[in-house]
């Protein structure tokens, strides 16, 4: 049992719509998202209803320390990078949509850490001003980065395709070497960067997999892929959640006067 002998800094994950029974709505977040940020980043899960009807930008600002921006079934409104909707686009889910994107954008001028996975990723281009391909696998020349649609969870998180960093680049310098093979599940991807967001990281057929923002004060990674699956055993997720968790505890300690004096 986790037994902490002091107060953890705080991650606000990102929890999504479901329908518990079919019939319930709940605000969730997979199990793997609270275990990578407890067990490797070390600090507090905390599952956040992405609904401005019950939360403000600036609310779970003050509330956490840092935000892991997790996957998800919907996709961003193409509105949001004005696209009109298509059903190439997808399933949304707008209420997230009205939390995410600015607080993306205040965590990158405020510098607190946030870290980005596949929906996450995407929601970081398009926050900065960048656009998103519907479906990858249409495009000319693109493998199907879509999750196998059969077989147990561990077959549908295997490793299946390297991506390739930028040499001296974030990642290569974080993870020590040049490429890693990672898990896909995802059907959308960038089309065109947003502003200061640096894609460091490819698969072999060009899809971005790995992007920072340039000149942000704080942590500001995001991946394609999923690396909270196994991220207390996995080479890659391992070291990505660590430095998480360090930006977040950085970040604690700075505003720690604050909370003190609040």
């Amino acid at each position: 049992m986790l037994r902490p002998a002091s107060r953890r800094p705080v991650v606000g994950i990102i929890g999504n719509s479901s329908l518990l029974d079919q019939s319930y709505p709940v605000h969730a977040g997979g199990t793997m998202n609270s275990e990578a940020v407890a067990l490797v980043s070390g600090c507090l899960p905390l599952i956040i209803p992405t609904d401005p009807n019950f939360v403000t930008v600036e609310e779970l600002l003050d509330l956490c320390d840092g935000f892991l921006l997790t996957g998800a079934r919907p996709n961003v409104h193409p509105s949001e990078y004005g696209e009109d909707e298509t059903p190439a686009h997808g399933m949304f889910e707008r209420t997230r949509d009205a939390i995410t994107l600015p607080l993306v954008r205040a965590c990158v001028e405020r510098g607190q850490p946030f870290l980005g996975i596949c929906r996450g990723f995407q929601e970081v281009n398009v926050a900065m001003g960048g656009t998103l391909h519907p479906e990858i696998r249409d495009l000319p020349g693109r493998m199907n980065h879509r999750m196998p649609p059969d077989g147990s969870i561990e077959e549908k998180f295997a490793l299946r395709h390297p991506v390739r960093f930028t040499p001296g680049g974030v990642f290569h310098r974080l993870l020590g070497t040049e490429e890693v093979m990672t898990n896909t599940l995802h059907g959308q991807g960038i089309a065109r960067p947003g502003s200061r967001i640096v894609i460091d990281g490819t698969a072999p057929d060009g899809t971005p997999e790995a992007i920072h923002v340039a000149g942000a004060p704080g942590f500001t990674l995001s991946v394609q892929w999923h690396p909270e699956w196994n991220a207390v055993n996995d080479p890659v997720s391992r070291p990505l959640f660590l430095a998480f968790g360090e930006a977040v505890r950085a970040w604690a300690t700075c505003r720690a006067p604050h909370r003190l004096s609040a």
